[in-house]
């Protein structure tokens, strides 16, 4: 269980909700109300205040790369550090067992960064994440440039996921895809959560 309290940045907060293990929970709001603030202070990748605890532990008590691991962010826009897409993986073999659950073909591990569209890039950048195993997924915008097709098979692998218990916690502007993915909601205005 994900259990945050006072969590505060400067333009969020204070925010406080608990989430249990195989549940999810979508973020909604307009652009710029702190969506994307709040995956990035869950994840401890900005400075923030506030209590956050997985599973009765202290965030302040794990450290940082174990915590990124376990409470893992998926960003709308990811980052690629090396020419080609195998070596972003520490895992290859775990990598191809995930690739046709997102639409892609095994060949997308020997690609060069530079061919991959925003979709593709959206969809390995998760695969990277699952590999870690992690107990929270945070996705900002998952599939915001992917086809019809290929959304499905994501959404199907997302809810697949949460049965298998991990948390989620989705940005999304898709409503429909709030009700796919069965979360509740909560909406940002300003950093701050509103009743609907």
């Amino acid at each position: 269980m994900l259990s945050i309290k006072n969590l505060s940045r400067p333009g969020l907060g204070p925010i406080d909700f608990t989430l249990a293990g195989g549940k999810a929970m979508a973020i909604v709001g307009p652009s710029g109300a702190g969506k994307s603030l709040l995956l990035r202070a869950l994840a401890d990748l900005d400075e923030n205040d506030g209590d956050v605890w997985l599973d009765g532990e202290d965030r302040a008590d794990i450290p940082a790369p174990e915590w990124r691991k376990r409470v893992a962010y998926v960003a709308a826009e990811s980052g690629w550090w090396a020419d080609d897409v195998g070596r972003h993986f520490d895992d290859l073999e775990a990598a191809r067992k995930l690739l046709d659950q997102v639409n892609l073909n095994e060949n997308a591990l020997t690609w060069p960064v530079s061919r991959l569209s925003t979709g593709e890039k959206q969809r390995l950048s998760l695969i990277r994440t699952l590999i870690g195993k992690p107990q929270v997924l945070l996705l900002d915008e998952p599939t915001s440039a992917l086809d019809d097709d290929s959304k499905e098979r994501v959404e199907a692998l997302i809810r697949s996921l949460v049965a298998d218990g991990v948390s989620l916690i989705v940005v999304t502007h898709d409503k429909s895809q709030v009700q796919r993915l069965g979360a509740r909601v909560m909406t940002l205005k300003n950093g701050q959560e509103v009743t609907p």
